[in-house]
């Protein structure tokens, strides 16, 4: 049976304080893609979009954000990518809910996509599509674009008072779009004062950096952070920003005084220059590499080192992590027909003298699990979780802080594949139908526990719903964690030493990333 479609010039059509947007519905979902919440001149800080006459189309995607280097692809089966049109245009957003009646008041849930704070989009990553959630959980989903890499984070502020916050461009991306929700939500039947944020990887950064960001106060009232804390995000100091992009003029032959004339530099060439001038300054011992926020009083910092913004105390937030993360299952590997004493010579093999204390903390984390598992279970992105949770727990009277790993197995993908980057976003958004490697025994009950916690946390701050119904708040008292998995559950306290003494064996982020990025290279 085919499924419904309607999009007229007439209807559905939003009225908003500065014009009308037209959508389709489809399936029984009002859509709206491709809303420009803001525009912004390269370096500038994002002003507010001018009233229009008539009726714009809201029918397809926005622009994606340059970015500084090439789609590829990434050789799996895993998780489907998608692409699209880039121009650095890209302040727009995405709409998807069942109502746009006014007085709807659902709460509103804004999806903020990974990629660190140099790549991706809002539509790469197609299980991240709001429509299913929009009906399952009864809630407004959103999701946005907005300025990366070079474009969102280069510092140029000792170029110009006019560039002041330019090194935060991408993060102020995002509070404008948090003040467009607040001031045209409600036409789209959601609530103004019941928005949670939420990101993956480089989009649980971005959840943290506006929880550390004065000017985001009371724009959001929720958020959740997936696989977004780990190491501190590296950029560039304001001194070295300054030398880098004095640099990049020389290389432009662009003179200091007319610093206005890097704004009209063709994207391509302005990463040309970039690329040019980084080796150079990077052999000179400076520190040039990263994009994130600076801290600058618009920004306050990275929390669980310099300590957390005031009003982020307030916020109800969950944190959490996939078992395996970057950490990939080697496919000519059947872990069930290794023996156990193959399985501890090859932890000795990498761990040595602590071979048996990790195997012991982990056989009593996951007893599930086989324990060739620990070779593949991360320590870095849950060590950093904890580290911020504990810290965030501490504080008296603090909101809630729900703390979960996503540790399900694919048990059909490459003998056994634990829970990767990005794995658990198919059963948040229920999407997984959709997703190939999720098609296994039990993925409609796995989903319906995720989707529902996080449509509760999302109507009350709180995760619990009827089909799971024991996940604790984290306290220094009650270290609770859910484990998200065939057989979902609360432990408490159950990975703290095991993630602790594998993060002090364990290589570096920084080296894993290298050694990923190379091997994926050579594909």
């Amino acid at each position: 049976m085919a499924k419904q479609f309607i999009s007229t010039p007439d209807y559905p059509v939003v009225a908003t304080p500065k014009g009308r947007i037209r959508g389709y519905v489809y399936d029984g979902v009002f859509t709206f893609k491709g809303i420009k919440y803001a525009n912004a001149k390269r370096f500038h800080q994002p002003e507010p979009v001018p009233a229009w006459e008539g009726v714009k189309n809201a029918l397809s995607w926005g622009f994606n954000c340059p970015t500084m280097k090439e789609d590829a692809r990434d050789g799996s089966a895993s998780l489907d990518h998608r692409y699209w049109p880039k121009n650095e245009d890209c302040q727009y957003l995405n709409i998807w809910t069942a109502s746009i009646d006014s007085s709807a008041k659902k709460p509103v849930m804004l999806w903020i996509h990974g990629g660190g704070f140099a790549d991706c989009s809002a539509i790469e990553l197609m299980c991240a599509d709001g429509d299913q959630m929009c009906g399952f959980g009864d809630v407004v989903m959103m999701s946005l674009n907005h300025r990366l890499n070079i474009l969102g984070f280069l510092d140029v502020s000792a170029y110009g008072p006019q560039y002041e916050n330019s090194g935060n461009a991408g993060l102020a991306d995002l509070v404008m779009a948090l003040q467009w929700i607040h001031d045209n939500i409600a036409y789209f039947g959601g609530d103004p004062d019941n928005v949670t944020i939420f990101g993956q990887s480089g989009g649980g950064g971005k959840v943290c950096s506006l929880l550390q960001c004065p000017s985001a106060d009371g724009l959001f009232h929720k958020a959740i952070v997936h696989s977004g804390i780990h190491e501190r995000r590296a950029r560039p100091t304001p001194e070295v920003s300054k030398i880098l992009v004095g640099e990049m003029l020389k290389v432009l032959n662009i003179a200091p005084e007319n610093i206005e004339q890097l704004e009209a530099v063709d994207y391509v060439d302005l990463v040309r220059a970039y690329n040019a001038v980084v080796p150079g300054l990077r052999a000179e011992g400076l520190a040039v590499d990263g994009w994130a926020p600076l801290a600058n009083g618009y920004y306050q910092g990275y929390a669980r080192l310099d300590g957390f913004y005031e009003h982020a105390l307030r916020v109800p937030t969950m944190v959490g992590s996939c078992f395996s993360e970057f950490e990939r299952h080697p496919d000519h590997v059947r872990k069930y027909e290794l023996s156990r004493e193959e399985i501890l010579a090859r932890i000795t093999e990498r761990y040595g003298e602590n071979a048996d204390r990790l195997a012991e903390l982990f056989e009593k984390a996951y007893p599930e699990k086989s324990l060739f598992d620990l070779l593949l279970l991360d320590a870095e992105v849950r060590y950093g979780s904890l580290d911020h949770i504990e810290k965030r727990a501490a504080f008296p009277g603090s909101a809630p802080i729900y703390s979960y790993v996503f540790a399900q197995e694919f048990k059909n993908y490459d003998n056994g594949t634990t829970a990767f980057h990005c794995s658990e976003l198919p059963y948040a958004f229920h999407t997984a139908s959709r997703i190939m490697v999720c098609q296994q025994e039990g993925v409609e009950k796995l989903e319906n526990e995720m989707a529902g916690a996080w449509a509760a946390f999302a109507h009350t701050g709180n995760p619990n719903h009827p089909g799971l119904s024991d996940w604790h708040a984290f306290t220094p008292e009650t270290p609770a964690t859910m484990v998200f998995c065939e057989d979902s559950r609360t432990r408490i306290g159950f990975d703290t030493e095991l993630i602790r003494l594998k993060k002090q064996l364990d290589p570096s982020f920084a080296e894993k990333m290298a050694a990923l990025f190379a091997k994926a290279s050579a594909k």
